[in-house]
């Protein structure tokens, strides 16, 4: 038996419940992770309010979408894994258990340099904000606006967008400039000029994490809107003409963002960690707002 965080009933975080659960076995093309770290997600928050339907209704569902950890068991026909390497990797759900059976093509080997929080909380944020990088066409000479700078997916896009050559304007709370201008931005706080301030600069690009009046006040800065990506207005991109990330992860694309990390390209930082018996707290930090960073969940 493992331990998992779950729930059968939607609704808030106090919904989840610590179970002892039976111990999942790798198939063909899967591996067993013995989870370290995992990330909390809006994602995840959707799943537990039923936003975002449970895959079997009433029976025990197990958030988590992004881990890491230590490989346990391998299953048949899976090559370039062994039992005790240490990997990170994604999925849709089953992030917040001890143990989390994976397709090996979920998974790449957690860079030696990477800490277990930091891991485990990794892959939805980096690889959210490369498939924004790629969908808005991101280059040396662009001038890219990213609203909510100093959340975990935005302070991912200022360094890509930064790595890919282009100049980044980062919108985040004036308490978190510094943070924002360490990333390689010119921070901005929201103000009734905002417009006006920003214009000089001749934005191309944007990022919106944020939605509402900063997704107006982007809509009024950049002519061409298939270069706007919202994260947080979906329903109205097809409307308003503007763009949404895809369902465009992959292993390739996390060994590559990785790799980027090992090399001190990118950053990640965590605000908070919890143990995974208070991952209904973590959610609830999360809903507070006031996001600077990454709420991950540790096994230990």
């Amino acid at each position: 038996m493992g331990k998992a965080m779950g729930f059968r009933e939607p609704g808030g975080p106090e919904q989840l419940r610590l179970a002892e659960v039976p111990e999942p076995h790798a198939g063909p093309g899967e591996v067993r992770v013995r989870v370290k770290a995992a990330g909390v997600q809006p994602f995840d928050i959707a799943v537990v309010a039923g936003i975002i339907p449970a895959p079997e209704p009433g029976g025990f569902t197990v958030p988590g979408n992004e881990f890491a950890g230590v490989l346990d068991e391998i299953g048949e026909g899976v090559e370039g894994f062994a039992a005790g390497d240490e990997v990170l990797g994604f999925g849709r759900l089953g992030g917040y258990q001890e143990l989390l059976v994976a397709g090996a093509d979920q998974i790449v080997p957690k860079p030696p340099e990477m800490p277990w929080e930091v891991a485990g909380a990794f892959t939805a944020a980096a690889q959210t904000a490369d498939i924004a990088m790629e969908r808005i066409g991101v280059g040396p000479g662009d001038t890219v606006l990213v609203h909510g700078a100093a959340g975990s997916v935005g302070a991912m896009a200022v360094q890509l967008a930064r790595l890919r050559g282009a100049k980044v304007l980062g919108v985040a709370r004036p308490a978190w400039h510094e943070q924002v201008r360490e990333l390689g931005a010119i921070p901005f706080a929201y103000s009734d000029d905002f417009v006006e301030r920003v214009a000089p600069h001749g934005v191309t690009a944007a990022v919106d994490g944020v939605g509402g009046a900063a997704l107006e006040h982007t809509l009024e800065l950049i002519e061409d809107r298939t270069r706007i990506l919202t994260l947080a207005d979906h329903d109205r991109a097809d409307e308003l003409g503007i763009r949404i990330t895809l369902d465009a992860r992959s292993a390739a694309r996390l060994g590559r963002l990785g790799g980027l990390y090992a090399k001190g390209e990118l950053t990640h930082r965590i605000m908070a960690a919890f143990p995974l018996a208070e991952a209904a707290e973590a959610m609830r930090t999360h809903q507070a707002g006031n996001v600077h960073g990454k709420i991950v969940l540790t096994m230990d």
